[in-house]
């Protein structure tokens, strides 16, 4: 069921009709109901995997505050740790694992048959993993008590605007907007709508759009000019944001509808001037989880600066595999851990320019550090969208080749339809750079407003591309 499917508006009116004439505790029952429904609309086996997680860690959450001792709570957070890596690893890297092994003692002289499991990736498992994962952590940390009450930790966990592609939601900001009687507000409902539209615009528009463009070029492993290479690039650069930002928006527009906020994603991440500014604006609450449970127990910048180094490598070499078993991903990881430790490592040692924070100059280098860097956002796209290693190697040795033999007419009318997909949202995405607010062009004059939302209208209705196509993140 997909948000910009006619099945789920029906579904969601529905829901939502009946949502605003209940008291709040039958509000929380039927919207865990809902979300059942939502989620068993891919394949209702898979809910056992939801349903597992979920009293896992409702348990393990009451029994590390209840416990007496540091060794009982250390138990419990290792039996949450361990059946949700579990699920999370024999789901979605078993056959990865397995294959690299059968591999790896190939290349020693030994002939193994790898077992693998012909199971299918069940939808959201990263996500909701991760979240539960950060309850638990954080009930263990001191920094939360658990909830007693389980029909809304059940919600919590299976809340449907953000089951399956998030954002990762931590426990203490989310719970609590679930316990307490919610009575969505005018503003909410504005917001929320303008969300959701601009959500679809991103999807239907941007992302499908660019998506016909792109997926061709990466479609086989045959040949590709320089610039075949580059249109596909910077094509996938704005269609993963236009699907991914668009699913977040569309998710957290329909959680404002029903009066609940979630956390932004994403903070026009193309102007970013580095790559540490980047994992501030791009998948926000993936880096913040990681960030937290991740690369702060590892050690953070506590220690010696090779210590410090390794641990942001590590982290984004986990970052990486945790979108997909596949070397392509580990290797995009690996790259924007390199670019993170390039960058402390240079900004720790070389100041370019100082200068006052209005001056002319300043804002010109600004602007050059974003163009830079954004080259580097394009290449790692590259990693990412890859097939194979040997497409990736081919792509990027195309890439960097003269651009002897484009086909330039071809080349030419790629670039066109690219500027056309992506015009509009890259002028969005400035004005609410500069102006620092996501909600930016809801505060325009009612006529600059009308003129924005009339455009944004005419290019999903008459160029949007109809047919459900699916999110890209639903495959992580």
């Amino acid at each position: 069921m997909l948000f910009h499917s006619f099945e789920f508006i029906v579904f969601f009116l529905c829901v939502y009709t009946a949502y605003r004439m209940l008291p709040h505790r039958a509000q929380n029952i039927l919207l865990l109901i809902a979300s059942y429904v939502f989620y068993a609309s891919w394949d209702w086996r898979f809910l056992s995997l939801i349903l597992i997680s979920t009293l896992v860690d409702y348990v393990c959450g009451l029994r590390i505050d209840s416990a007496q001792n540091a060794r009982t709570r250390r138990h419990f957070l290792c039996l949450s740790l361990g059946v949700n890596l579990s699920l999370l690893g024999i789901f979605k890297y078993f056959n990865f694992f397995a294959d690299n092994l059968a591999a790896v003692a190939g290349w020693m002289g030994w002939h193994v048959s790898p077992a693998t499991l012909n199971v299918v990736l069940p939808v959201g498992i990263s996500f909701y993993t991760f979240q539960t994962l950060s309850y638990t952590i954080d009930i263990y940390r001191g920094r939360m008590k658990p909830t007693r009450d389980f029909w809304n930790f059940a919600l919590f966990v299976a809340f449907f605007p953000q089951l399956v592609a998030g954002p990762i939601e931590r426990a203490s900001q989310l719970l609590p907007q679930i316990e307490r009687p919610r009575r969505p507000t005018l503003d909410q409902f504005y917001e929320g709508c303008y969300l959701f539209f601009w959500g679809l615009f991103l999807k239907m528009f941007v992302a499908d759009k660019l998506a016909v463009l792109v997926d061709p070029i990466f479609a086989n492993e045959g040949a590709r000019d320089a610039g075949q290479v580059w249109i596909g690039m910077v094509g996938f650069t704005f269609q993963i944001f236009g699907d991914f930002a668009g699913y977040s928006n569309m998710a957290r527009g329909v959680a404002r509808l029903l009066g609940i906020d979630l956390v932004n994603n994403f903070l026009a991440p193309f102007f970013a001037a580095n790559p540490r500014e980047f994992w501030h604006r791009w998948h926000i609450s993936l880096s913040t989880w990681l960030r937290d449970y991740l690369y702060i127990p590892l050690g953070g910048n506590r220690g010696a600066e090779w210590m410090t180094q390794r641990n942001l490598w590590l982290t984004m070499l986990l970052g990486g595999l945790w979108h997909g078993a596949a070397w392509t991903f580990v290797i995009w990881g690996m790259y924007h851990g390199a670019l993170l430790m390039g960058h402390r490592w240079w900004s720790r040692r070389i100041n370019l320019l100082s200068s006052d924070s209005s001056s002319r100059t300043h804002r010109l280098v600004e602007f050059c550090k974003i163009a830079v860097f954004f080259q580097f956002t394009c290449l790692g796209f590259l990693i990412f969208r890859a097939q194979s290693l040997d497409q990736l190697i081919r792509m990027f040795s195309a890439l960097i080749r003269p651009w002897r033999g484009v086909d330039i007419p071809a080349f030419k009318s790629g670039f066109w339809e690219l500027v056309f997909c992506i015009f509009v949202v890259s002028i969005i995405q400035l004005i609410q750079y500069l102006k620092n607010d996501e909600l930016a062009v809801m505060k325009f004059g009612v006529i600059a407003r009308a003129i924005v939302y009339v455009v944004v209208f005419y290019l999903i209705l008459v160029h949007g591309v109809t047919g459900g196509k699916e999110f890209i993140y639903f495959q992580f």
